[in-house]
């Protein structure tokens, strides 16, 4: 009877933590299929809406003038992989040094705090503000739009998110690895290089690819800066076209032509990050499996 009575509890126990078990689970895969299922949704309308309007006059051809049909987005694809291109150059090692500081040598350092309060707020200023400010501090001061502004304020928009992403992986680096180098008699600098970078490169090139895709569909700022063109891009010190801006001045025309084009236009630019993101995200994969053997 005493050994009854003390299952029966222990049989209690296991049917409520196995009910618990499968409570968090659904909740779970529920969050995840609300994330998805509007991501999906959005995808699957953009295939709908702008995948008839694909050919190759789109990606080799400049738009046309307004009465004419037909026509392309090609000087805005180059353009915008131009423009992303030099945003990525200055804020991801600017955001990457950032980052080491704060990790490395920023801790209990007033410098340090106030590096982190910085790029916390600039995380949250709205994008126009940010262009607002690209336009008053270059734009104003050449006294013409180009692609550079455009670049420098992506670029300045990219750096608090690496900084902080940074910094992040690299305090998840054990201590126990640092002091090891330490013992070897390795260089600070060079135990940050060979051994706290490389360890926390797949998190810290997730954050680069995470600043990378929010810039990369960003409209309010290049109306301030890039200002856009319907020609091709041939200097960075000249207004450019690109794809955010080239969709949002279809989008906001009456003409039906281009309204199709701006779908064309919203299909690229997605596939386009997807692509991206999806082919760092597997060269890092390879090299880490290639470390790991």
């Amino acid at each position: 009877m005493s050994t009854n009575s003390q299952l029966r509890p222990n049989r209690a126990n296991v049917l409520r933590r196995s009910a618990s078990n499968h409570l968090v689970t659904a909740i779970s895969v529920l969050g995840t299929l609300l994330v998805l299922v509007p991501l999906i949704a959005i995808l699957v309308y953009l295939v709908y809406k702008g995948a008839s309007s694909l050919n190759v006059a789109f990606f080799t051809h400049t738009p046309k003038p307004v009465g004419e049909s037909g026509g392309g987005m090609a000087n805005s694809i180059v353009g915008s992989s131009i423009i992303l291109l030099l945003a990525s150059l200055i804020g991801i090692p600017v955001g990457i040094l950032g980052g080491v500081y704060l990790a490395e040598y920023g801790a209990g350092k007033t410098l340090g705090a106030g590096i982190r309060f910085v790029a916390d707020v600039l995380n949250g200023v709205p994008s126009i503000v940010m262009g607002i400010a690209g336009y008053a501090l270059i734009v104003v001061h050449q006294r013409h739009f180009s692609a550079l502004a455009a670049g420098v304020t992506l670029a300045i928009m990219m750096v608090p998110t690496v900084t902080r992403t940074t910094e992040e992986m690299l305090m998840t680096v054990p201590h126990a690895i640092r002091e090891a180098a330490y013992g070897l008699g390795v260089p600070r600098w060079r135990m940050i290089l060979s051994i706290s970078l490389r360890t926390a490169a797949p998190g810290i090139i997730t954050g680069c690819m995470l600043a990378f895709a929010r810039v990369a569909g960003e409209t309010a700022p290049l109306l301030f800066t890039a200002f856009g063109s319907s020609f091709w891009p041939h200097n960075l010190n000249e207004p450019m076209a690109a794809l955010p801006l080239q969709i949002f001045v279809y989008a906001m025309s009456p003409y039906d032509e281009w309204h199709r084009l701006a779908w064309a236009g919203s299909l690229v630019l997605i596939t386009l990050i997807m692509v991206s993101v999806g082919l760092v995200r597997y060269v890092t994969s390879r090299g880490r499996l290639k470390g790991g053997h």
